[in-house]
C-alpha cells in the first residue's frame, strides 16, 4: 500500500489539504494517508495522530507561548516519518513547523511536497534558499511566490489559489437583499472583524465606532456584520449591543454579504483575497502584538500586510494598520467612497488584477496530480 504524510497545524491547512488529499484518494483510492491534521482530514478519512489546531497563533512572539508544545509535536512527527517511511510528505502552511518537518524528509531520503509554502515573497528570503537545498517541491498558489523558489533553485510547479474555485455567488444581487429583507436600491456596507477572538476583541470596536460615525452621515446605508465561522452570535452581540445604530448580524453567508457590499472593513487574512476575487473593494485593518509589527516592519521590511496588495505589488485597497486603525480614518475612507463612487469603479478595475494572477483555476486537483506523480502513484482516476 503507498502511504502519503500529512503536516498541517492550522484550521485553514488542514482544509486545504483535506480538498487535495479527497481528490488523490478519487484518483487513487489505495492510498494511505495519515499525520498531522484536524476535522477536515480526519472527515476526508486520513489517520489523525497528532491534533495541533488548538495552539495555532499568527505572529511570531506569540507563537512561543506554545513553543514547548509545537517542539513535541515535531518530535512526534520525526519519529512517526522514521517508523513509517511515507512515500510522499504532505506539507500544508504552517511554516515554521514545514520548514522542521522539510528538513528532516531531506535527512531520510523522503520526497516532500510543500502547499501554501513559507512566505519567503514577503520576508526573509533565506527560508526560500533551505526550502531549495531540502529538496522539497514547492506548489506555488501565487506568482511572487513561485518567482522566489526558483530563483533560489526549488523545483516548482505553479497551481494557483484554490480560492478561485470556491469563490463565487450563483444568486443575484436583488435574490440577497430579498432574502436579508432588504430593500434592492439599499447601500450596504458589511464588517468582517476576523475569525479569532483576539482579532475581534482588539478590530471590532473601532468598526463599530467608524460605522456609527459613518451612519450618521450617510442614515440610508445599511451595515451588516459577519460572524465567522465558530464566532457565535452572542459574542459579537455583547460589542453591537454598545451602540444605538441597527446592525444586522449575519451566518454562514460571507460570500453572498460581500457580493451585496458597496465595500467592506476587514480583518487581514484570507477574507480579502475572498473579496478580491468577487472584485469588492475593501478597507484592511490589521493589528498585531507590537513585537511581531516591528519585527515585519523593520527587520524583514515587509511593504504591505494585505493580500490583494502584495500580489499586485502596489496599494490596490487601504490597509490600515496598528494604531492607524481608528474609526475617525475609517470612516474618512468610506465617506469618501461613498461620496465619489468613482473612486471604488477604480479599485474594482484593479482588483481584476488579482483575481488574474491567482491562475486560470483547477488548484485542487492540479495539487492531487502532483501528488500522485510525486509519490509515483498511479493515477487511476
Amino acid at each position: 500500500m503507498v502511504k502519503i504524510m500529512v503536516s498541517a497545524g492550522e484550521v485553514s491547512g488542514d482544509m486545504h489539504a483535506a480538498a487535495v488529499l479527497k481528490k488523490v484518494k478519487q484518483k487513487n483510492d489505495s492510498v494511505q494517508i495519515f499525520g498531522m491534521g484536524s476535522t477536515a482530514l480526519k472527515e476526508m478519512g486520513a489517520e489523525i495522530l497528532i491534533d495541533p489546531t488548538e495552539i495555532s497563533t499568527i505572529g511570531y512572539i506569540e507563537a512561543l507561548k506554545n513553543i514547548r508544545q509545537h517542539f513535541k509535536h515535531l518530535k512526534q512527527m520525526k519519529k512517526i516519518l522514521r517508523q513509517r517511511q511515507p512515500d510522499l510528505v504532505f506539507l500544508v502552511d504552517y511554516s515554521a513547523f514545514n520548514m522542521k518537518m522539510a528538513e528532516a524528509c531531506s535527512q531520510e531520503g523522503i520526497k516532500a511536497v510543500n502547499y501554501f509554502p513559507p512566505s519567503a515573497w514577503v520576508y526573509n528570503k533565506r527560508r526560500a534558499s533551505k526550502m531549495a537545498a531540502y529538496g522539497t517541491h514547492i506548489a506555488a498558489v501565487f506568482p511572487m511566490e513561485r518567482d522566489v523558489y526558483q530563483a533560489a533553485g526549488a523545483e516548482v510547479t505553479f497551481v494557483g489559489h484554490p480560492l478561485v474555485d470556491l469563490v463565487e455567488v450563483e444568486k443575484s444581487e436583488a435574490e440577497i437583499k430579498r432574502e436579508l429583507n432588504l430593500k434592492p436600491e439599499q447601500l450596504v456596507v458589511s464588517l468582517f472583524p476576523g475569525s479569532r477572538r483576539g482579532e475581534i476583541e482588539s478590530l471590532l470596536p473601532e468598526m463599530l465606532q467608524a460605522a456609527q460615525k459613518i451612519k450618521r452621515e450617510k442614515p440610508e446605508l445599511k451595515f451588516l456584520l459577519s460572524a465567522a465561522e465558530g464566532i457565535k452570535v452572542d459574542y459579537l452581540k455583547s460589542f453591537t449591543e454598545k451602540f444605538d445604530f441597527e446592525l444586522k448580524i449575519i451566518q454562514k453567508r460571507n460570500y453572498q454579504l460581500m457580493k451585496i457590499s458597496e465595500f467592506i472593513i476587514s480583518a487581514s487574512g484570507t477574507t480579502t483575497l475572498e473579496a478580491s476575487i468577487l472584485n469588492t473593494p475593501q478597507i484592511i485593518a490589521y493589528q498585531a502584538a507590537l513585537t511581531t509589527y516591528l519585527l515585519a516592519k523593520y527587520i524583514f521590511k515587509v511593504e504591505f500586510v494585505g493580500l490583494p496588495n502584495i500580489i499586485v505589488g502596489q496599494e490596490v485597497v487601504p490597509e490600515l494598520l496598528q494604531n492607524d486603525f481608528k474609526a475617525e480614518r475609517i470612516a474618512e475612507l468610506a465617506l469618501n467612497w461613498l461620496d465619489h463612487p468613482e473612486e471604488l469603479n477604480q479599485i474594482k478595475e484593479k482588483l481584476q488584477t488579482v483575481r488574474q494572477k491567482l491562475g486560470g483555476g483547477g488548484a485542487v486537483e492540479k495539487t492531487a496530480d502532483l501528488l500522485l506523480r510525486e509519490g509515483g502513484l498511479k493515477n487511476s482516476g
